[in-house]
């Protein structure tokens, strides 16, 4: 019996989607030491620790997830940490919900009982298309038969760590009106892969959908630059971006992208930009229409702020991946 696995638990055969990116490395991590059997699909090899097996299959194509990643074997569990890297309506429409159906419908015919969602909190207010494509694919996932947890973590350390750099070179932290309009509970990639891994034996945690935010007080982008200005022993420097530009950025992309479909694409990221810049990654109260970071439940352990040390001591370093836009 493994140690990080509750006494009188079972190991269970996993099929794990996602593992290759920054949160679903840390679940597989986590799926280990817990002594399940995993399972990772991916789209190209990658190493993983020892004992985890990863194969190369297409989970966008019905027939190569069963050939070349079921591969006719049982299974118990399904985690999918999967997301489309761009949040564009073609990618997200194929990853977040038509990739996510073939997978449940190719696990549940490999036995799989329950299934592990890695969601995201924003699509509790959605107006972008990937928040529409997650929200389609969890009422598939609800409406299955199948045990399952819907979990809607908040920011991530890596979606915080894009202005590290900017301001080890002297320049000011970009704020967004007064660096006050959101705030957020972030969560480390590991402690989000702890709280997916411990969903699987977790009764309490079955057939629910679970926000879930770190550890500490709710944080504002202001207070984000003027901590790592505290960390670089620099007095605040912050540039002040007023939301009307981006308004207007994202109104003149989109007439333009009526005739271009490049432009149409940027004007997409720009208002996915102004999503977060304006929006709160906290539970929405949906009596008040306001986000309450007291009603937002935390976990693990790591904050952002002592995550932003390890960067500077040069201990870490701020992996964005594909999902840097966010």
């Amino acid at each position: 019996m493994t140690a990080d696995r509750p006494d009188g638990t079972a190991p269970r055969r996993v099929l794990v989607l996602g593992g290759t990116g920054t949160i679903g490395r840390a679940t597989v991590r986590a799926l280990a030491a817990r002594g399940h059997a995993v399972v990772c699909l991916v789209r190209r090899p990658a190493p993983f620790p020892a004992g985890v097996t990863a194969r190369v299959a297409d989970v966008t194509d019905p027939a190569a997830l069963a050939r070349d990643g079921i591969r006719g074997e049982p299974f118990d569990v399904l985690v999918s940490c999967l997301a489309s890297r761009t949040g564009l309506p073609d990618d997200a429409w194929a990853i977040d919900y038509r990739a996510q159906v073939n997978a449940l419908e190719a696990a549940r015919a490999a036995g799989v009982t329950q299934v592990i969602l890695l969601s995201a909190i924003c699509v509790q207010k959605p107006v972008l298309a990937f928040q529409h494509a997650k929200l389609a694919f969890e009422r598939v996932l609800m409406e299955s038969g199948l045990a399952y947890t819907i979990v809607r973590p908040t920011a991530f350390f890596k979606s915080l760590s894009g202005q590290i750099d900017r301001v080890r070179r002297g320049k000011p932290f970009l704020v967004f009106g007064d660096g006050m309009l959101t705030a957020c509970k972030p969560i480390s990639d590991d402690d989000l892969g702890g709280y997916l891994a411990d969903c699987i034996d977790d009764a309490d945690r079955r057939n629910r959908v679970l926000p879930i935010g770190g550890p500490g007080e709710a944080i504002t982008p202001k207070a984000q630059g003027e901590h790592l200005f505290a960390l670089l022993g620099r007095a605040p420097r912050f540039r002040h971006v007023p939301v009307a530009l981006l308004d207007a950025i994202i109104a003149v992309l989109g007439t333009l992208g009526r005739w271009v479909p490049a432009l149409a694409a940027k004007a997409e990221l720009a208002r996915i930009g102004r999503y977060y810049a304006t929006e709160s990654m906290l539970v929405l109260d949906p009596a008040t229409g306001r986000y309450d970071a007291g009603a937002t439940p935390s976990t693990g352990s790591d904050t952002l702020f002592a995550y932003y040390a390890r960067v500077v001591r040069g201990e870490a370093v701020a992996e964005r991946g594909d999902h840097a836009v966010f």
